[in-house]
């Protein structure tokens, strides 16, 4: 039962967000975590690894990418309250 509403919530929440452009609590929170951590952390952790000539530096990135992306994030959701486009709705794991 959990499973099927999770899923009617989820496709709820993707309707409001591709045709009326509002999002849930967080969500671009979340969204720019996981982009942070691929698009900023493994490149910066790659960086430090080939720098200090030990690539097990690899995983430094990773926090320091999640902390961007959750930064970026943050203010995108706050633009989107203050916008009135947010609703006040978590989908909890």
């Amino acid at each position: 039962m959990k499973k099927e509403l999770r899923k009617s919530q989820t496709k709820i929440l993707t309707h409001l967000e591709k045709e009326h452009k509002i999002v849930a609590k967080n969500h671009y929170r979340n969204m720019w975590m996981a982009i942070g951590m691929a698009a900023f952390g493994i490149p910066l952790g790659t960086a430090f690894g080939l720098g200090l000539g030990n690539m097990g530096l690899l995983g430094v990135g990773l926090p320091i990418g999640s902390a961007i992306g959750m930064a970026v994030g943050t203010a995108m959701d706050k633009k989107a309250l203050a916008d009135k486009l947010q609703i006040d709705f978590e989908i909890k794991a």
